[in-house]
């Protein structure tokens, strides 16, 4: 079999740097505070960071309205440490991929204050502006993901733009070439300092309908969910066109050498996997997000594996997430045990497995108080749990006061079991979390099967899933108890790997094996087995 790029057989570390470390004391991390932390990301195991963004902003939603594409906001660094980091991570063996934020800018951005300047300003039609509709009402009913009418009134020219978010972040039109150029241009300005990829921002949603029809009523919507939901966004995200835009950022980034294109993609496996793109020259990697919305259950999850191995196109290289900032914390969504399962799931799959900070150690969602709540999605639909501050709380390194994450105040509170759930408790328990983070990674890199090999054998019993990755004469069976009660399984004669309780190494298999509750174990199958 071919040798595997850096992003098919490496793993992939997701960093918030607001939440990561802060070296000044002002309560938010920056780039000084991820170089600090990078020996933490290289003794894990982990082959390439990915960082949030770090653009100059007015930080209406933390980053993703972006005010200069290309510089670095002051309250994370400058540019100087910006290049410090990618040397640093190189040196190290680590890649970096930065956050690429295409659909919308900041309204502080130059762009978008030329274009709203006035009706006949050349960069006018870079965002998209519509008269009033009918009776000088909204141009139409298409809806903001945070919340109301995603039009937002501009006085001084008499037009409506539009905005998927907030309406400090107006969408770019991407039916303009100049546009194309100018961002194309941006991607070129962060790969010639060294970035060896990006990971591209509500990739699916780039391209609207030109003809701005009324997006159908969602008839299954419940008024317990996002108003964004109310109607479902035919007309607004998923359309055909996006596909060439996908195909021109990969071209620029193939002028570099081994480059990688991510994309934030919430669609459905059939609809995921065309952004693969034609002969494969779109994402390489469209991120597969199956897990986060899976129903933890056996049966779930084995379905997924199964249709998503199916619906991949010949060739395409698969991949797994389990958590990010959007979405509550693993540990939260299933419990500390099965975090342990989850961990071993995530990393024996077959494709590139993505790990969002703190996973390996466990952080779960930490409670905001009204007072203390910062994300816009909760400001603006309060009550409806949609806020995404609880997923992005500071890391804890140790037990000290503030967790070895500042002088200051954290911009978002600590977790409160920080003072024993931390980096440096658990690098000093052989049984923690954190060490079998360690040991499942180094068992990834170590053996061709859990990297190149074929994924088989994917069955259900009861709460017990099991496959087999096989490359060659090696076989390994991974069986993962997502129940909570003990299970008696059958495997063929082997030698136990390691089990997510960090024991029975070495233990000979023979016909079958107790699993203990939430229990999971790789076994290497025997030859004559």
């Amino acid at each position: 079999m071919e040798d595997l790029k850096w992003w098919q057989s490496g793993v992939i570390y997701q960093i918030y740097p607001r939440s990561f470390q802060d070296t000044n004391g002002d309560g938010i991390g920056d780039l000084p505070g991820i170089i600090q932390r990078l020996n933490h990301v290289v003794r894990l195991g982990i082959d390439a960071i990915w960082i949030c963004p770090i653009y100059p902003s007015p930080m209406a939603d933390f980053g993703y309205d972006v005010a200069d594409y290309c510089d670095i906001a002051p309250i994370f660094g400058n540019l100087a440490d910006f290049d410090r980091l990618i040397a640093e991570a190189h040196s190290r063996g680590l890649r970096v991929i930065l956050d690429f934020v295409p659909n919308h800018t900041s309204n502080q951005h130059s762009w978008f204050l030329e274009s709203q300047s006035s009706r006949d300003n050349p960069k006018r039609n870079w965002y998209i502006w519509k008269d009033a509709g009918q009776e000088g009402g909204l141009p139409n009913n298409w809806l903001s993901h945070f919340g109301g009418p995603a039009w937002e009134w501009d006085e001084a020219t008499k037009q409506y733009y539009y905005h998927s978010f907030l309406k400090e972040q107006p969408d770019l039109n991407w039916r303009n070439p100049a546009v194309k150029q100018a961002m194309c241009d941006v991607l070129r300005f962060w790969l010639d300092r060294g970035v060896d990829g990006f990971r591209v921002d509500v990739l699916w949603m780039l391209i609207k309908d030109d003809q701005f029809r009324d997006n159908p009523v969602n008839h299954g919507y419940v008024p317990s969910e996002s108003s964004y939901k109310r109607l479902l966004p035919l007309f607004t995200a998923n359309r055909p066109e996006v596909h060439e835009i996908v195909a021109e950022m990969r071209a620029v980034l193939d002028r570099y050498p081994d480059r990688v294109l991510i994309g934030e993609i919430y669609l459905p496996i059939e609809e995921l996997v065309t952004y693969y793109g034609r002969d494969l020259k779109g994402a390489q990697l469209p991120f597969n997000f199956q897990l986060i919305q899976a129903a933890w259950n056996a049966r779930s999850i084995a379905e997924i594996m199964d249709q998503y191995e199916a619906a991949l196109p010949l060739g395409a290289w698969p991949n797994w997430v389990l958590g990010n900032h959007d979405k509550a914390r693993i540990a939260s969504r299933i419990g500390e045990a099965q975090a342990r399962v989850a961990a071993m799931l995530l990393l024996t799959l077959h494709g590139t497995p993505t790990i969002y900070y703190g996973e390996e150690i466990g952080m779960k969602d930490v409670p905001i108080a009204p007072d203390k709540v910062q994300d816009p999605a909760e400001k603006n639909e309060p009550g409806l749990g949609l806020g995404r501050d609880p997923e992005r709380t500071p890391m804890p390194w140790d037990g000290s006061l503030l967790a070895g994450f500042t002088i200051g105040t954290p911009w978002l509170p600590l977790g409160p079991d920080h003072a024993s759930a931390n980096v440096a408790a658990m690098c000093d328990s052989d049984e923690s979390l954190l060490n079998l983070y360690h040991r499942l990674i180094a068992l990834r890199r170590g053996n061709p099967a859990l990297t190149h090999g074929i994924i088989e054998a994917v069955g259900v019993e009861g709460n017990i899933l099991s496959y087999e990755r096989r490359q060659g004469n090696d076989r390994l069976a991974i069986v993962l108890n997502l129940g909570h009660e003990p299970a008696q399984v059958s495997l063929p004669p082997g030698r136990v790997l390691l089990s997510t309780h960090l024991d029975r190494v070495g233990e000979d298999v023979d016909q079958g094996v107790s699993l203990r509750t939430d229990e999971g174990i790789i076994v290497r199958v025997s030859i004559e087995g």
